[in-house]
């Protein structure tokens, strides 16, 4: 008996003694544990302090100079992409220039686009505008020749300065009066507003000789309701025949029938010089012959 009361006592001190055992280890293990996910930790950890963060707070509301000069060097480009697109009008590239008459306050500026290649304006249009290169001045004519005159066809927009008043503003297609064209007093009143379309008026009349509206046969000018306006016929093969002036439906001022060729005058009638005017018969005033030639003139 006690024998075995010996072993007891031995076998329950050598469960202790393994309890024990089995303890340490579970704690050196967890210790183990630690060490591996502190190391697994990133090394360099930035504490900021309160001072630190209105630091960063500032330096992240004010750019930097290389972000600043790399947006100002962005936006310049796209000041420059823009205003190359600015000139381009109609389908057109175009290029600016100036014409300058008189001096002082009464200097007159005209500020005009002009095509970079030469484009023949509509051959129907006969108000064609141009910028003389030699004598330095707008012109218009009904028939331009770029082989004795160096011009530049006028295109996009247009302006007419009388020292710091504006006097007449517009548009101009391929050489020809375009959109809407206003005109000013001294005093800036607007004295006038017409409103074209590639040379003729917006809500003129147009027929043709043919289908494909490539042949035009009259154009009849019709501004606020009425016959108002330059009034144009043409031969089928592209001639004027007719050139006269409407106002409020009558014929007034002085009209010109054509020959078919060479755009030469073969009649000019006369009517009343305006619409107010005591409306009167066509007076023949002059004829010419198919030269050119003056063979008769009213005296």
């Amino acid at each position: 008996m006690r024998k075995r009361s010996i072993w007891a006592k031995a076998l329950l001190l050598m469960g202790v003694i393994w309890g024990l055992h089995q303890e340490t280890q579970a704690q050196i293990i967890g210790k183990e544990k630690k060490k591996l996910f502190f190391w697994q930790k990133p090394k360099d950890l930035l504490v900021v302090t309160p001072v630190d963060t209105a630091l960063l707070n500032d330096s992240l509301a004010r750019p930097s100079l290389a972000t600043a000069a790399a947006d100002s060097v962005v936006d310049k480009k796209k000041e420059k992409k823009e205003s190359k697109k600015k000139k381009t009008y109609f389908g057109y590239r175009v290029k600016k220039g100036f014409a300058r008459q008189g001096k002082g306050k009464n200097e007159i500026v005209e500020t005009f686009y002009y095509l970079r290649e030469y484009q023949a304006p509509n051959p129907y249009v006969r108000d064609k505008h141009y910028f003389d290169v030699k004598k330095r001045k707008i012109f218009r004519s009904p028939t331009l020749d770029p082989s004795k005159t160096p011009m530049l066809i006028l295109h996009g927009p247009y302006t007419k300065m009388r020292g710091d008043v504006l006097i007449e503003q517009g548009y101009f297609f391929v050489g020809a009066k375009h959109l809407r064209w206003e005109t000013f007093r001294t005093d800036s009143t607007l004295t006038q507003r017409q409103h074209y379309e590639k040379g003729f008026l917006r809500d003129a009349v147009i027929s043709y000789y043919d289908a494909a509206k490539t042949k035009i046969k009259e154009v009849i000018p019709y501004q606020y309701g009425q016959v108002q306006g330059e009034y144009y016929k043409f031969y089928e093969n592209g001639q004027l025949e007719w050139q006269g002036t409407y106002d409020k439906g009558r014929k007034v001022g002085t009209w010109i029938n054509f020959y078919d060729f060479r755009g030469r005058r073969q009649f000019e009638f006369q009517y009343a010089e305006s619409a107010f005017d005591k409306p009167i018969e066509p007076v023949l005033v002059k004829q010419y012959d198919r030269h050119g030639t003056l063979v008769f003139e009213k005296k």
